[in-house]
């Protein structure tokens, strides 16, 4: 897509233009709320981490559902402007030091729910695409797995394509309930979707 043509879908997008003037980072907060609606996601969560968050759109509803002593913990390896009330950790999650650092700020407590937004750096060679898209989904999928309270919730953006039904048996081996989503905030064009994983299976 050339940046002339970009720029005239960002233009006459609706959610682009709703963005702004609610004060949004990006178009891609009202697919987390859609998501809150309808699998109430933010119900009951104190702590909530938010992977791969630049620029901070999933952040800023975090931190609006949350409860004044809930915390919200974002981590990228790209910079993000400060949140009011959210803590930012640049660096790689896989990495032990970043992850030392998440469980400083956890003070010994689990995660309530995990938001993976990640998409790959798009080539436009669409095998490689859609098995870094997979992959990303399941570093996020490995990482609530370790992180989540029993009772917490994984939301992860994927493109549907090959490998997704092997990740789609994964969440089902990891969590009790899992549902697909498009929100209508996804570009009917696009092939992402998200999954939503509730409650940890015991042995997890």
């Amino acid at each position: 897509m050339s940046s002339k043509t970009w720029k005239a879908r960002q233009e006459s997008d609706p959610y682009v233009r709703r963005a702004r003037e609610e004060g949004y980072r990006a178009r891609a907060a009202y697919k987390l709320l859609e998501l809150d609606e309808r699998d109430r996601l933010f119900k009951g969560a104190r702590r909530v981490v938010d992977l791969g968050s630049a620029p901070g759109s999933w952040s800023q509803i975090a931190r609006q559902r949350l409860a004044d002593d809930g915390r919200v913990i974002a981590l990228d390896l790209l910079p993000m402007t400060p949140i009011p009330g959210v803590d930012f950790i640049a660096g790689d999650f896989r990495e032990n030091d970043i992850l030392e650092q998440l469980e400083g700020l956890l003070e010994g407590h689990k995660i309530d729910l995990v938001l993976s937004d990640m998409a790959p750096n798009l080539s436009g060679i669409g095998p490689s695409d859609q098995a870094r898209s997979i992959h990303l989904a399941e570093l996020a999928l490995d990482f609530a797995s370790s992180w989540l309270d029993i009772s917490g919730k994984l939301v992860v953006k994927v493109f549907q394509g090959a490998g997704f039904d092997e990740l789609l048996t994964e969440f089902r081996r990891v969590f009790k309930t899992v549902r697909i989503r498009k929100p209508a905030a996804s570009r009917p064009e696009s092939r992402e979707v998200y999954l939503v994983g509730i409650a940890l299976k015991s042995g997890q």
